[in-house]
């Protein structure tokens, strides 16, 4: 089938077969089973592009000064002769993107250039298609300031200053050259299948995985290559361009190495990745983005992230984001669950609460970086830290716990409730396995401890419920179950890090001596802990999260039959205006029903 394709093909019903759902369900994914939910992405760009093309018939006016009659022929033709290479482009995540935000902006729910900008993208969807078949064309092109982007080749440069705004140049293809002929200074002649750099062409950066392996484009210039709204080229110098290819080849062998289960990952399936920008484009100001990484559905196989520091970590946000990828192809395909998108449910790996869908992305994510590092035990080039088996450890309670909120508290179709079963069937057989009993804890404390502090950051309890509680305690009376609690409002919360995540991350002989009531905690000595925390709460102001978050945790360690305190810990939060710390003890111990309370 090719762009040309308007009859009953195009219109099939695509059926998976039930072995490659449960493929792709387990958190894996067999070559088979990615190439069908490829298949179902290439019919979803053509419905996409079929829609875009009854809108222009509609409203020719849309595309403004370009020469709408000439684009449909042209990608008919290119098909005609490349079927392949142009069944490529209408796949690659410039094209998706593009067509996503177009979408969205017919419907009035997205922002962007002179509305004819952005439609004129199609025709350069056209001329990259004619360069590609090395068919004939003629077409009108937008040009944002001095500047011609072709989707997944690279971008024109033309002469003069690099002004804002918009304009259309036109264009002539043949036998695979491009000409420009902008309206001053001479045409512009350019190979964008063979020319390297120069003065009028940009080509898209690739990264090399070795011989005769599949190379990832490395996109610094594409319009549509962020989440959504259009963003300037930004060009890489020579030095962070080499470092994302060392970066890749390293990525790549550590890849190479893994088995084909939850956390494996084929480097070929990945397309593009796109470096995340440096500076806000709106503001100009530099962007914190060490650690970032982001992706969307209209883009299968491509992922945003920052430069990481070595190749492990841009092995497993390959993995993580590709999982992403797959969940988002597979939702084209089925409904999985419905849901109002309210935002108040626990993600272990975020500082804030999430809707439902958010979960449900965020647990098959999960599964493949828990089976990543499950990879990785005992493979001491890759990881020589040793890292993986905490990490292995930490991440299967962490994703199990969301599992089971999905399994509990999503409406679920057929289909979701298939994949939510085999998800946890595929952490419960992790569950199972065996580790050091030392990293085994650790990695329960660090779980519990960011649950523990999310939930004190993030929820507080009813007025009602914290009244009946303060008058119960000063009373003495037994306290009562309360209802839910309520979600902090968006105002009310801030980003936080987990910063104890890393000391129980670490071990003990890199730990170094305790000093901080921090250090103290993981280290075992839970009643200095405990003192240090107070210590810090003691103060005026609001009280810290962290530190009453640390200060349940010493508690706790010390009286392990208060362990149900943590299970809900903005209950003893909303104590504290009723105990002065030096009775917190007391408080905890009251609330928790302790043998001594009264």
């Amino acid at each position: 089938m090719n762009p040309s394709t308007t009859g009953s093909e195009m219109y099939a019903p695509i059926r998976m077969p039930g072995a490659l759902f449960d493929d792709i369900a387990t958190g894996g994914g067999s070559p088979e089973a990615v190439a069908f939910l490829v298949r179902g992405e290439r019919s979803r760009r053509l419905l996409l592009l079929r829609e875009i093309l009854d809108r222009f018939d509609a409203a020719p006016g849309i595309l403004g000064p370009l020469d709408a009659r000439t684009v449909w022929p042209t990608l008919e033709a290119a098909a005609a002769r490349a079927p392949e290479p142009v069944d490529t482009l209408l796949l690659s995540p410039q094209v998706g993107s593009w067509l996503a935000h177009m979408l969205r902006r017919l419907h009035g729910t997205a922002s962007g250039p002179p509305l004819w900008a952005d439609a004129g993208q199609l025709a350069a969807v056209a001329a990259t298609a004619a360069v590609h078949a090395g068919t004939d064309a003629e077409l009108v092109l937008p040009a944002r300031g001095a500047a011609v982007s072709l989707p997944a080749l690279g971008m024109v440069r033309l002469p003069g200053p690099q002004e804002d705004g918009f304009h259309p140049v036109r264009t002539v293809v043949s036998g695979g050259t491009l000409t420009v002929r902008p309206d001053r200074g001479p045409d512009i002649v350019v190979h964008p299948l063979t020319e390297p750099e120069s003065a009028n062409w940009l080509p898209v950066h690739r990264l090399d995985a070795g011989p005769g392996a599949h190379s990832v484009q490395l996109d610094d210039l594409d319009p549509y290559r962020d989440l959504d709204e259009p963003i300037p080229p930004g060009r890489l110098g020579p030095g962070e361009l080499r470092a994302w290819q060392g970066l890749f080849q390293d990525a790549v062998a550590i890849l190479r190495r893994g088995g084909t289960g939850p956390g494996g990952l084929r480097p070929e399936e990945i397309s593009r990745i796109v470096p995340w920008p440096a500076t806000n484009s709106a503001t100009g100001l530099p962007v914190p983005a060490e650690g970032l990484s982001a992706s969307t559905g209209d883009a299968f196989a491509s992922m945003v992230i920052a430069r990481p520091p070595d190749g492990l970590v841009l092995a497993e946000t390959l993995v993580h984001e590709f999982q992403h990828s797959k969940l988002g192809a597979l939702l084209h395909l089925f409904p999985l669950l419905d849901d109002d998108r309210s935002e108040r449910h626990y993600a272990p790996w975020r500082a804030d609460p999430r809707h439902l869908p958010g979960l449900l992305h965020g647990a098959y994510a999960f599964v493949g970086v828990t089976g990543f590092w499950r990879e990785r035990i005992g493979d001491a080039e890759a990881d020589p830290a040793g890292r993986a088996p905490f990490l292995f450890a930490l991440r299967r309670l962490q994703t199990r716990m969301v599992l089971r909120t999905l399994a509990t508290r999503a409406r679920l179709t057929e289909p979701g409730l298939r994949l939510v079963t085999r998800l946890s069937e595929t952490v419960d057989g992790w569950l199972r396995e065996p580790l050091e009993p030392g990293t085994a804890a650790r990695a329960r404390a660090s779980a519990v401890s960011h649950r523990v502090e999310w939930r004190l950051r993030n929820l507080r309890c009813a007025e009602d419920d914290k009244d009946t509680l303060v008058k119960a305690f000063r009373s003495g009376a037994v306290p009562v179950p309360g209802g839910e609690p309520l979600v902090v409002p968006g105002q009310g919360r801030g980003y936080w890090q987990d910063d104890r995540a890393r000391l129980y991350r670490l071990r003990e002989c890199e730990a170094g001596r305790p000093r901080t009531a921090d250090e103290l905690l993981v280290a075992g000595d839970a009643e200095a802990a405990r003192t240090a925390y107070t210590e810090q709460l003691h103060g005026p102001g609001p009280v810290d999260p962290h530190a009453l978050a640390g200060w349940l945790l010493a508690h706790t360690a010390l009286h392990p039959g208060d362990r149900r305190l943590l299970a809900r810990p903005e209950r003893f939060a909303a104590l504290l205006e009723a105990s002065s710390p030096d009775r917190w003890t007391d408080t905890a111990r009251w609330l928790a029903g302790g043998p001594d309370a009264h």
